[in-house]
């Protein structure tokens, strides 16, 4: 059993680098031209713009649409639509049931792994799919670059986050072209939760972090200079103390944290403050992924957290996005596709997107 827990990795890893490496040759080959001093490099992908919806920009610690009224997004997010699609339900009719819960906007999960085994034209064609379906129902999008670890390091905390910064640089390159002037996409998120796993990936420090981010941005916004980046704290997506005395070099940004109730004991809402609160002040925060996970996922063992954080966001004009809409991933917001019924997990943001929590 030992032999195939250090051969497993082994083979994650090969297949990682194998794939990089062949990706970054693939971005950098000749196009079949003899004479290599002629080469080119492939096109971008065709742009998907579209105006239906109302432009999302930054306004001061706010975001607001072209008319200028001020929008809190009460958000869902579901799996991988590599995942989605795998199962044989990616379908309109998923993010119709996210509307009917009374989602404002969906956040969509890449991973770094499904990106690169599907190859990104045939992903960007699942994300048309959801862009556009997402438009016909008025629902705004956050497209995740769905990693966790330390992207300085390329030290990652599973196999399936594994990526590197050439590819998350491309990633970025490859969406803000085919997504620049599309009103749907308001946010991209650049980099899910990055973490030194209490020493075990390596070293960072949020000087670093912070340029790093800033390097993503420069390159996105030569392609598009509308779409909102994201921009996380570290230990999880949770910390945003370094905004106090060295924030991101950019204008028109917003910070995320993911501000799940194992992150902090009670009381929470000192601590809440003393990690991301404080910043809703300055700067648009937007806590894009949190759900219930104590317990037994139950609304006995999370209902005081969930009241506690929705009322700590909204007081604050924080904007939020609920995990998971989905039956397998934890913790999930229905029972399985063939009887979506809502967990309790699933029943809290329905209730707190319609505006119903309290005392129970």
């Amino acid at each position: 059993m030992k032999k195939y827990l250090i051969i497993l990795p082994l083979l994650f890893l090969i297949n990682f680098l194998t794939q990089t490496f062949s990706q970054e040759i693939f971005n950098n080959e000749l196009t079949g031209i003899p004479n290599w001093y002629n080469a080119q490099l492939p096109p971008g992908p065709k742009p998907n713009k579209n105006t239906t919806l109302s432009l999302i920009m930054v306004k001061g610690n706010k975001f607001i649409n072209a008319e200028g009224d001020t929008i809190l997004f009460r958000g869902l997010a579901f799996a991988d639509p590599d995942k989605i699609e795998a199962d044989g339900r990616w379908k309109k009719e998923i993010f119709q049931s996210l509307k009917d819960l009374g989602a404002n906007l969906v956040r969509i999960p890449i991973h770094p792994i499904a990106w690169r085994n599907r190859t990104p034209d045939k992903y960007l064609k699942l994300l048309d799919q959801a862009v556009n379906w997402s438009t016909e129902l008025g629902l705004y999008v956050i497209i995740d670059w769905h990693s966790i670890g330390n992207l300085k390091a390329g030290l990652f905390q599973d196999p399936y986050y594994i990526t590197s910064l050439t590819e998350t640089l491309n990633f970025w390159r490859t969406i803000a072209q085919h997504f620049s002037g599309n009103n749907t996409v308001a946010f991209y998120e650049l980099f899910n939760e990055p973490t030194l796993y209490n020493g075990q990936l390596g070293r960072m420090t949020w000087s670093e972090w912070r340029e790093i981010n800033e390097e993503m941005i420069e390159l996105i916004r030569a392609f598009d200079k509308e779409t909102i980046p994201l921009v996380a704290g570290l230990d999880w997506a949770y910390d945003l103390t370094p905004l106090n005395y060295d924030p991101v070099n950019a204008e028109g940004i917003g910070y995320v944290s993911h501000p799940y109730p194992h992150k902090r004991t009670p009381p929470y809402e000192p601590k809440w403050d003393e990690a991301f609160g404080f910043a809703a002040a300055r700067y648009p925060v937007f806590a894009t992924e949190f759900g219930f996970t104590l317990g037994d996922l139950s609304m006995k063992d999370n209902y005081e957290y969930g009241k506690a954080i929705i009322k700590f966001l909204e007081d604050r004009g924080i904007s939020w996005a609920w995990w998971i809409y989905d039956p397998h991933w934890y913790p999930q917001m229905i029972k399985s596709w063939d009887n979506p019924t809502l967990t309790d997990n699933g029943q809290f943001f329905k209730d707190a997107a319609d505006g119903i929590v309290g005392d129970k």
